[in-house]
């Protein structure tokens, strides 16, 4: 078990440094609880994972309502495997040892493909984000946001009115390491208020000081 821990903490650097954020957990419960809380664009997935096999952790996975495409790693290679491992709701599977650059191009393919749910639309006023695709417009004209400002402002939409702290939006747009104390959240919120501004001068993001954020009701 300490080699596999020490492997996944290999990755999951290798994978920072390809500008990804990455949560590791270490068995199969754990897991099932963090994905529960947190919406991920691809899961990493050992097959033989202590506590809850990865095999029913993909059953729970291809059950949600918008599942992340799933990349099982197992040592075991054979066609038999692939297949099982595939007809459980795998995405793409990758045997061990695998090669590092390898793992890399096959998580941006998964990345990049479709979501299997039909696409979410948010809306608040002249504000639409299409889930699914990632676009973003206010008042019909499309906004060029990076991947943080499109997980803060899907936040914001997802809690329809209510108030949003800067501790939960570090939470969910941001990975396990983020430095609690930074204030990577107020400037991203800064950088997304200023592009939300240049389309329509009236700022739909509120700033309850010592509580968090939320979108105006009449904006």
């Amino acid at each position: 078990m300490e080699d596999e821990a020490a492997l996944a903490d290999a990755v999951a650097r290798g994978l920072r440094r390809e500008a990804m954020a990455v949560d590791v957990v270490g068995d199969g419960a754990s897991a099932l609880e963090r994905l529960r809380l947190t919406r991920y664009d691809v899961v990493v997935l050992d097959r033989d994972l202590p506590e809850v096999h990865g095999d029913d952790v993909c059953r729970s996975l291809v059950e949600l309502a918008e599942p992340p495409p799933v990349l099982m790693l197992t040592a075991a290679a054979s066609v038999e495997d692939r297949v099982d491992g595939l007809s459980i709701g795998a995405d793409d599977y990758l045997p061990k040892p695998f090669a590092f650059e390898e793992l890399v191009a096959r998580i941006r393919a998964l990345a990049r493909r479709p979501r299997r749910a039909t696409g979410v639309v948010l809306s608040h006023g002249d504000l639409i984000m299409d889930v699914t695709r990632r676009f973003v417009t206010r008042r019909n004209r499309p906004l060029s946001l990076t991947r943080k400002e499109l997980g803060v402002l899907q936040v914001l939409l997802e809690a329809d009115g209510a108030v949003v702290s800067a501790e939960d939006l570090l939470e969910r747009v941001w990975d396990e390491h983020a430095d609690p104390f930074t204030n990577t959240v107020r400037m991203t919120l800064s950088n997304l208020r200023r592009k939300l501004s240049s389309v329509a001068a009236v700022q739909p993001i509120v700033t309850f000081p010592g509580r968090g954020y939320m979108l105006k009701a009449d904006a």
